[in-house]
């Protein structure tokens, strides 16, 4: 009996362990979907833009969020779906609540009046009618993990492989069906599209049938980062909402705060990122111990001594980098490079740098002009190009090593 009890007793503090773990991971999960205003970096003038519209009811049925991949077009529109629907909003509020109910399934992305369609692909779960909403339960995580990130992370995330996702034919029969019915429980039916510049043909014209008659209390928010491949018909119909890229304060800004990289490595990822949030929050622990700056500082220095006993212990050093970290190490060299040539024109171009690197810039601007930046950017553009066919990164570095020291001297 003593046996029998503690069995009970242990298998009712491994439910507890269990249970604890579950609410902890559900903590974490609703936090990174909670999807509010205040959640998104900048954008303030278009965030009180899109909040106003619903003040004074100039809500249009059909807007397009566009931008580049990597900045803010799906969070904002996720943001304003949430703000559409609240249900405890005060009049002037800057935000939806976050706690009502239609706040908490919509942060979820489990409201049955938040409907979305993205591109999609037969996969080896869902082997044939690879539709939207077999796929759900992957768009959520997706979204959790990072909701700036593209087209091809997406495929990843599915397992797509080699195969191209698209918007079927078939699913914009749906889409149509679905919009016939009137909302459950919202004001609005809100369907969210997710890339609509790959929507199938017949897909691209049951949209535009859709934008051309509208069901009642329904909104479309197609969401782009190439509008320019949407129908001239589509774009005439829908109200634009441009989402500028982000800069590198703004990325390493939400680095800092958000994911507590230091300054110096989420100043460094964000210049990498060029404007690609999505790229930098995927990015931002990769080569932790490696200082970019640092590196191109002291590989600047041998080039222009030339001395080759010091490049090839530097170049045994890249190549322990790993390829993905040698091409970000020159992609790095190119973004600080082009400040070194921005401040030589003229210093009022480069206004924040760290203090390490405005040493560095000044200093080397004096070596770098209009004669030789062709050259020195032409010389790197060529190691990466190399690196990235999974050339010898030894032999590269070295050689790219002497070219630069020579253009160096000519300036």
């Amino acid at each position: 009996m003593e046996k029998l009890a503690a069995e009970i007793r242990a298998a009712f503090r491994h439910y507890g362990d269990l249970v604890s773990i579950g609410s902890q991971r559900l903590g974490v999960l609703q936090k990174l979907l909670l999807m509010l205003f205040a959640d998104i970096p900048n954008h303030l003038a278009l965030k009180q833009v899109l909040r106003q519209s619903v003040r004074r009811g100039h809500i249009a049925h059909a807007q397009l969020f566009r931008g580049q991949e990597g900045s803010a077009a799906l969070a904002l529109a996720l943001a304003y779906a949430q703000f559409l629907n609240c249900e405890d909003r005060p009049p002037e509020a800057k935000d939806s609540c976050g706690r009502c109910p239609s706040c908490l399934k919509t942060s979820k992305l489990a409201h049955p009046d938040l409907n979305f369609i993205f591109p999609t692909t037969a996969t080896k779960a869902v082997p044939k009618d690879a539709l939207s909403h077999k796929f759900l339960a992957e768009w959520r995580t997706f979204v959790a993990e990072n909701p700036y990130q593209g087209f091809n992370d997406w495929m990843q995330h599915l397992g797509a492989e080699n195969r191209q996702g698209s918007i079927s034919k078939e699913e914009a029969g749906g889409l149509v069906k679905l919009l016939s019915l009137k909302a459950f429980e919202a004001r609005f039916k809100i369907v969210v599209l997710w890339l609509p510049e790959l929507l199938h043909p017949a897909a691209a014209n049951a949209v535009l049938k859709l934008l051309e008659e509208p069901p009642g209390a329904t909104i479309l928010l197609l969401v782009s980062f190439e509008p320019e491949r949407l129908l001239p018909t589509i774009l005439s119909r829908v109200q634009p909402v441009v989402v500028g890229p982000y800069v590198e304060d703004d990325i390493m800004a939400y680095l800092t705060s958000r994911y507590r990289v230091p300054e110096a490595k989420a100043r460094q990822v964000a210049q990498l990122a060029e404007g690609n949030l999505g790229a930098a929050i995927a990015s931002r622990e990769h080569s932790a111990g490696h200082d970019y700056a640092a590196f191109f500082i002291n590989w600047m220095r041998k080039c222009y001594s030339l001395k080759m006993s010091e490049v090839l212990a530097l170049a045994d050093e890249f190549q322990k980098l790993g390829r993905e970290n040698q091409k970000e190490q020159l992609s790095f060299s190119l973004g600080l490079l082009r400040k070194v040539l921005l401040f030589g024109l003229d210093p009022a171009l480069v206004p924040h740098l760290p203090a390490d690197e405005a040493a560095f810039v000044r200093g080397f601007s004096r070596f770098v002009s209009l004669r030789n930046a062709e050259q020195l950017v032409e010389e790197l553009n060529t190691a990466h190009y190399h690196i990235e066919r999974n050339a010898n990164p030894r032999m590269v570095f070295v050689d790219s090593s002497l070219r630069l020291g020579q253009q160096l001297h000519a300036a």
